[in-house]
């Protein structure tokens, strides 16, 4: 049976500041880092070496979801992750499954996941509402389109799945406090649409839900930067500060180490945060 998850996200008093999920992905195709850590040791040591940097979650994906990539079977998902999700889960640190398949989510959360991260927000496989609500796990509940429209008012799209993803969810009975939403940075929206999602992340805040910001090394930054993915780590981090302020209690990032930095100055600004301890320097 699926393990029920006791852990509290995002709990800020524990940091506070908000989350930094660190990305592993041990697939041979994601758009940034494919083929770097699908073997089980690579799995293993950058797993290691995100919690030495101070990842507070691990998001882990056996399929590529960047556009144009080709969808796997549910069988050849599991073979990617299945030998390193238990060893990982004994780091301590929490495990987000990246899928939208129920079958893999079952399988994850038996794994030790505690939270489910659904690029199509419960609404692409209709046995997903269910099998999360079993495991008792989170969900990240993601926009998505597929394709981008440019004439269509992102935000209320956005808005409208949102109500839509959250409705399934109650639906199923998961509870709202194991609830989060994504508004899915370079998911079916244009440049132009990413960054003014961006500009108005804030109003996401009146479904009155955690918010998760993923925007590491994407096509938005390097739209503006003409750098590739491997140089959008300053342009990633000026993306997540930014949506840090705007109230995202997560950011989802492949450079954990500069993100928690980044979330501790950030945090240090608040009135709530204890001020920092002095230095010689």
């Amino acid at each position: 049976m699926p393990r029920s998850s006791s852990y509290t996200l995002p709990d800020l008093a524990r940091t506070g500041r908000p989350h930094v999920m660190g990305i592993l992905n041990i697939t041979p195709d994601s758009f940034s880092d494919g083929g770097r850590h699908n073997t089980e040791k690579a799995a293993l040591d950058h797993a290691a070496q995100m919690i030495a940097e101070g990842a507070d979650i691990l998001d882990i994906g056996g399929e590529s979801t960047r556009p144009g990539s080709v969808p796997l079977s549910l069988e050849d998902e599991w073979t990617r992750i299945a030998t390193v999700l238990t060893p990982i889960a004994e780091l301590g640190v929490p495990i987000s499954i990246d899928t939208y398949k129920a079958g893999i989510a079952h399988r994850a959360c038996a794994e030790g996941a505690v939270i489910i991260n659904d690029v199509w927000g419960l609404q692409k496989d209709p046995q997903m509402p269910d099998t999360a609500a079993e495991t008792g796990a989170h969900v990240i509940m993601m926009h998505n389109r597929e394709t981008a429209d440019q004439n269509i008012d992102i935000l209320a799209d956005i808005d409208r799945w949102f109500e839509r993803s959250m409705e399934l969810a109650d639906q199923a009975g998961i509870p709202r406090d194991k609830q989060i939403l994504d508004p899915g940075f370079g998911f079916g929206k244009t440049i132009d649409q990413n960054f003014l999602v961006l500009n108005r992340l804030d109003t996401l805040k009146k479904h009155g839900l955690p918010i998760l910001a993923g925007a590491s090394r994407k096509r938005m930054i390097g739209a503006v930067l003409n750098v590739e993915t491997d140089d959008r780590l300053f342009g990633s981090m000026a993306v997540h500060l930014l949506a840090m302020q705007k109230g995202a209690a997560i950011v989802r990032a492949h450079d954990v180490r500069p993100h928690v930095d980044a979330a501790c100055i950030l945090a240090a600004t608040t009135l709530e945060h204890a001020a920092p301890k002095e230095t010689s320097k």
